[in-house]
């Protein structure tokens, strides 16, 4: 393939995939585009555009759609590989990918290598960190070999994907299947020293300590709304099926309306996240366990989008009548009410938790910088 011009065409479009997410592997992000622009897939892997061409392109996209808030997520992401590397000693961590080479993309994840013969002392050492965490065993197939590997994927501040090792491959030198070239990695030594070179004067401890004084109010999302996948409602008004399939429904809806009302989208989501807790009064359950996470607003729409039933059916007593109708977000509540009886339709399409939870995480930066709680 020697059309320069049709090489960087397909660096362009695989590091376009791969930055939306659509693609997570370099290889097939490569083929998929290489087909996509028309050019059979029958060349030697080093006909196509390498892993570095297209690293450069994800960092040229993710330069015009970030900017400087990039190299701020990019500290970030490296100060909670170490804090998770530094959990994890005994398993002699090694941080790869993206996040060591500054290669972060939209969605990227935090990779480590960890080492050891039981995956149940690393599942275990993960447990009394109290952090959630899914053990996968993947099939790999490129060239015909096929190899499986064991990854732990852990929901934290942001995602982690340990691949697991057994302890002999420690000092292993891991190359790239494409390249053949060995795979950057950095111990914790090596992870700290280069925090340190990159921001001189950087309170390294200090910004350790600072991750466990603070609690992301996303996560809190994210723990309340997971058990709604559980919570199986009546057929009869839901025949969507369960809690977490029918918030998601309601956001979406939401979004459609109000892409830009924060406020207004987190009460969408949220609205039933007590059903997981008091079947019962459902309304009172979410708002205690969302106390302090959320504004006075959002609230105030979660407190009365049941009683906006009873207006409607003109059940509701004279004074609650009243009262609702004077709510300083009435129009809100009632259009929230709307949403939540269309978000019931089987099998309709919406985006996964992960999905609207970055969102919404997207726009409160673009909005007012990240939001979190002290513990």
């Amino acid at each position: 393939m020697a059309d320069q011009r049709l090489r960087r065409q397909i660096a362009v479009l695989a590091a376009q995939l791969m930055y939306e997410r659509i693609e997570t592997e370099y290889f097939t992000a490569k083929r998929k585009a290489a087909r996509r622009l028309g050019v059979e897939y029958r060349h030697r892997p080093a006909d196509l555009p390498s892993n570095r061409e297209i690293r450069d392109q994800i960092q040229a996209t993710a330069r015009i759609h970030e900017g400087e808030k990039r190299l701020v997520k990019l500290q970030e992401m490296r100060i909670a590989a170490l804090r998770m590397m530094r959990a994890l000693a005994r398993f002699r961590p090694r941080l790869i990918g993206s996040v060591l080479t500054g290669h972060v993309r939209k969605g990227s994840d935090i990779d480590i290598h960890v080492f050891s013969d039981h995956p149940s002392h690393v599942t275990d050492a993960i447990d009394s960190l109290g952090l959630e965490h899914r053990l996968e065993h993947k099939r790999i197939v490129k060239y015909g070999n096929e190899r499986v590997f064991t990854h732990i994927h852990i929901e934290d501040r942001y995602p982690f994907e340990l691949t697991l090792y057994p302890e002999d491959k420690a000092h292993y030198v891991f190359k790239s299947s494409i390249t053949g070239k060995a795979i950057e990695r950095a111990s914790i030594a090596e992870l700290e020293e280069s925090l340190r070179r990159e921001n001189p004067g950087f309170d390294l401890e200090g910004e350790l300590a600072g991750i466990d004084e603070r609690i992301d109010r996303f996560e809190i999302y994210r723990m309340l709304l997971m058990p709604l996948e559980g919570v199986k409602q009546n057929p009869r008004f839901h025949p969507e099926g369960d809690a977490l399939y029918h918030s998601l429904q309601v956001f979406e809806r939401a979004r459609d309306e109000r892409p830009y009302d924060e406020e207004f989208l987190l009460a969408a989501l949220l609205h039933d996240v007590g059903k997981a807790i008091d079947p019962e009064d459902h309304v009172s359950a979410g708002l205690a366990a969302l106390e302090g996470s959320i504004t006075e607003r959002t609230a105030n729409l979660i407190a009365h989008h049941m009683e906006a039933i009873a207006y409607q059916a003109k059940t509701l007593g004279a004074r609650s009548r009243v009262r609702l109708a004077h709510n300083e977000d009435f129009e809100d509540i009632m259009l929230l009410r709307e949403l939540d009886d269309l978000g019931r339709v089987p099998g309709a399409e919406v985006s996964d938790l992960d999905e609207a939870l970055d969102f919404l995480r997207d726009l409160s930066e673009r909005n007012e910088g990240t939001t979190t709680i002290d513990a």
